[in-house]
């Protein structure tokens, strides 16, 4: 049975949900999608792991004012809420780069790291080079608020993957994600004002000691593709790329994923 409900943070109120027990597992969604990422996960982990998971700042349920805050303190706070002192972290782009900065600050309250198709805080990837006057269009997109072509763009870019045709991935799971995309973008949520952490992750890779995984899609945006090869590089971590997949293959393979993370928890050691 699920347990769900809200997290008090400064500025802030996050949505979680909860299944499971045994070692915990904290999972971080992508900043396209919400927890919901993770249904296809959970019921498999959760017959051996306490799933936590929950909605940051300007996603789903989760709600915030016009604050700084940290993303790191976040999940600290849900990880306190639910009565945990150590956790697995595993995050999906965006949620990958959270879980990558709360490994390094609070290496205390981490067992392992999981990072899937997420980038590394201060690393410029070369692979990045060209796309300034794309992301520029992003940008004044978003500042119109023309958010039909806002989803639009992100699920080419993001779910077919760059160059990619549009009939590429199960056009089901490619209607699911552009709803959340267009649906989180409709909504106008407050998301508050992120602290970076100092110094950038890209410059203190080798303070991390945990076991960590890196998998990622080859049909991934050039630039992630890089980071996430830089990543398990620098860290000594195991690198599994997930072929015929884009930035989501948790979602475009989810029986492989699944099979792949147990295996990898199973060689995990909690606090």
């Amino acid at each position: 049975m699920t347990d769900s409900g809200f997290v008090a943070v400064p500025g802030g109120s996050l949505y979680f949900e909860v299944d499971g027990d045994g070692p915990p597992l904290l999972l971080i969604h992508a900043g396209i999608a919400n927890l919901r990422m993770w249904d296809p996960q959970v019921p498999a982990l959760a017959a051996s792991h306490r799933v936590i998971r929950y909605d940051t700042r300007g996603f789903g349920r989760t709600e915030s004012e016009a604050v700084e805050f940290s993303n790191r303190a976040d999940a600290i706070a849900v990880l306190d809420h639910v009565g945990v002192s150590g956790a697995t972290l595993v995050g999906a782009s965006r949620g990958g780069m959270i879980a990558l900065d709360l490994a390094l600050e609070s290496p205390d309250r981490v067992d392992a790291l999981v990072v899937v198709d997420g980038g590394i805080g201060g690393y410029e990837s070369p692979a990045a080079v060209g796309e300034d006057e794309m992301w520029e269009e992003v940008e004044q997109k978003e500042e119109a608020k023309e958010w039909d072509w806002l989803a639009d763009f992100e699920t080419r870019w993001w779910i077919d993957g760059p160059g990619q045709p549009e009939d590429r991935v199960d056009p089901t799971l490619r209607t699911l994600v552009h709803g959340w995309i267009l649906d989180n973008y409709r909504a106008e949520k407050e998301a508050g004002t992120p602290q970076p952490l100092r110094p950038p992750a890209g410059d203190r890779l080798d303070d991390l000691s945990v076991p960590t995984l890196v998998v990622v899609g080859d049909l991934d945006e050039p630039a992630t593709v890089d980071s996430c090869g830089v990543l398990a590089d620098r860290v000594g971590g195991r690198l599994e790329v997930f072929e015929g997949c884009a930035h989501l293959p948790n979602l475009e393979q989810p029986d492989l994923f699944t099979e792949l993370l147990l295996e990898f928890l199973e060689g995990v050691t909690p606090r």
